[in-house]
Parts: C-alpha cells; structure tokens; sequence
C-alpha cells in the first residue's frame, strides 16, 4: 500500500489536543492524571529538597553536621569514592583502573558505530580495547607493578565479567541454537538437554559450583584463576538463555529462504551467516539488548563468591562506624552508574530497533 504524501496527511492534533484526548477525556481520567501528576510532583519535589537543597557536600563534614542540614549526606562520597570505584586494587595504582574502564567504555562505543560494524573491524576494536584493558590490570611489564586478579575490584572488575561473558558467551550461544536447530536428532536433543539443565539452574549456584567446587574434582593443570572460572560459569548461564533467544528469532525466518538457498546450491556457512541469522538477531533484537541488561547487573553476584565488584565495594564502603549512617547515600550513587549503563543499553536497543525497520545497513 503506497503511504499518503505528505500534503495529503491529515494535519496532526495540537499538543493541547492530544493531552486532553489521552489524559482527560473523562472526569475518572482527568482525576487519576491530575492525582499521578501531585504524586509525582511531591515525589520529585522531596527527592530534589534531599539531595541538592539540603544535602550536605562538604568533605570535611561527618554524621552531627549532616543530620543538622538534614539532606543527603554526600560527603561519604567525597571521602570514599576511591573504595567505591576501585575496590581492593592498589592506591597507587589505581590510574590503572580508572583508565582500564575508560578504555572498556570506549571500547562499546566504538562497537556500537556502524562503521565498526564489519567482523574485521570489530574483532580489532575489541581485540585491542580488551588487550589493553587486561594488560592496565594485571600489570606485570617494566613500569606496571603484577596485581592479582583477587585484588581487582569496584567498576573495573564489574565492566571486566560483564564484557568477558559478552564476548565468551555470546558465540557459544549461536553454537548453542545451531546446534538444538540441527537435522540430527542426537545433536538436538543433545543440546536441548545441556540449554535447559543450564537454564534450571539458578545463577548463584552456577558460580558457587565454578569457584569453589571445581577445585575438588578437576586437576590442578585444568584449573585457572577463581575469576575466570566465574566468567566461564556466567558466559554459560548467558549462552544458553542467548541460545533460546537467538533460535526464537531463527523460527521467525521463512522457511522458504533457507530452502531456496539450498536450491541454489549455497553453503551451509554461507546460508547462516548472510541469509538466517542476521534476520534472527533482527527479530530477537528487543530480547538481546533485555538479556544484556540482565546480564550487566548480575554481575553483582559475584560477592558471594568473594569478589569486590562495585556493590560489594559500596558496602565496603559505608561499613565502618564512621559512615553506617550514610548508606542511603552510597546506594543511590551506585545506583546512578548502574543506571547510566544500563541506560545506555536499552537506547542504544532502541537506536538499532529504528535503524532496522528503516532498512539501513
């Protein structure tokens, strides 16, 4: 059906139009907005008069002068964001952490270009990000004093799990659905067998298992350090619920493309790679980016297994007497770095959903 010019479009209601068509169209209607907008009114209102109006910023300032201001106490920010953001990596070295985000960051916005976009070109970016990431880390050259991945902590450990389950399980996930979509019964079963034991199991119990109990049944020639076994278990988990998602986009392609390449005689490789699953990660895009978001915020379980990524840093944090007051303060502020990641996941989700219906490349 060919789209209506533009001079033929029926012109668009005004703003005032369309606020009183949605939001008070009935008496019941324009009283539940009237009574959403008050709430939310009073709500912003307090969390403005908490945390900038009477919030306290002075460094210097501890519980007496901040209960007397009777705001928010961000002093504790002031005087233990280093914790916070670092964890247990070395004071002296902690340039290296900073700098190692930095570089992570960078890193996913750079992959998130379209000119990155072709897979030499986005193995060379990742290459070289995670490459210089791990080298700032772990140290050990002239100039970068060995830190241990046990010291590692705060933000940087929490961008390190996240991209490293990214980039690990990512691929075998696409293995994972290839493999549960094969014409071999045994392979299928097979694999849906290995996906759902996987997907039964509770995260938490993933991580215990790959930390503390692999050491007990496997030889020492097998075992690496605890974190990148934590990684393996949760490039895992994320593999099999990325299996199911990817092969759900599969099922949304024609069956008819597949078939008509075969007619024409082209490989396997090929058909999947140019014709199935890019049409596969079109239609499971929405559920991706939300297994990401997922993923990113999981990370926070890693406490149980004794590692200090940035919410266990955050306790740490307000867990001395001198601070037990101030925890409010450190959860919305972790919060927030949370929140600008995750944040930023979702519109960059929202950006490809656009870019793809509009046909782009």
């Amino acid at each position: 059906m060919t789209p209506l010019s533009p001079a033929l479009r029926p012109p668009r209601p005004g703003l005032f139009t369309r606020l009183r068509r949605d939001y008070f169209a009935t008496p019941l209607s324009a009283l539940t907005s009237l009574f959403c907008v008050g709430l939310l009114g009073f709500l912003g209102w307090t969390l403005l008069d908490w945390g900038l109006l009477h919030a306290t910023f002075d460094p210097a300032a501890r519980q007496a002068e901040c209960r007397a201001a009777g705001g928010a106490c961000w002093s504790v920010i002031a005087n233990r964001w280093r914790l916070i953001l670092f964890g247990l990596y070395p004071y002296e070295e902690q340039w290296r952490s900073a700098l190692a985000s930095g570089i992570v960051v960078i890193t996913m916005v750079l992959s998130c270009l379209p000119r990155c976009w072709s897979p030499r070109r986005i193995a060379l970016v990742w290459g070289l990000g995670f490459g210089l990431f791990y080298l700032l880390m772990k140290g050990g050259i002239p100039g970068l004093p060995l830190v241990r991945e046990e010291q590692w902590g705060g933000l940087a450990l929490t961008l390190f799990i996240f991209v490293s389950t990214a980039i690990i399980g990512m691929p075998l996930a696409i293995a994972f659905a290839l493999l549960r979509n094969s014409r071999l019964p045994w392979i299928a079963r097979s694999s849906a067998l290995l996906i759902d034991t996987i997907r039964s199991l509770p995260l938490v119990s993933i991580l215990f298992t790959f930390a503390i109990v692999l050491p007990f049944v496997l030889p020492d020639f097998v075992l690496q350090e605890k974190l990148y076994r934590v990684i393996a278990g949760s490039a895992l988990f994320f593999a099999a619920y990325q299996a199911e998602i990817i092969r759900g986009g599969m099922q949304g392609v024609a069956r008819g493309q597949d078939e008509a390449a075969m007619s024409l005689g082209i490989p396997y490789h090929h058909r999947i790679a140019r014709i199935v699953l890019p049409q596969a990660f079109r239609n499971a895009l929405p559920a991706t980016i939300n297994q990401f978001v997922i993923t990113f915020m999981e990370t926070s379980l890693v406490v149980i297994v004794g590692f200090f990524e940035l919410l266990s840093s955050a306790n740490a944090a307000f867990g001395t007497s001198e601070w037990t007051f101030a925890f409010v303060e450190v959860y919305v502020f972790v919060a927030f770095l949370y929140f600008i990641f995750v944040f930023g996941l979702s519109r960059y989700g929202a950006y490809l959903e656009r870019r793809m219906a509009t046909g782009q490349r």
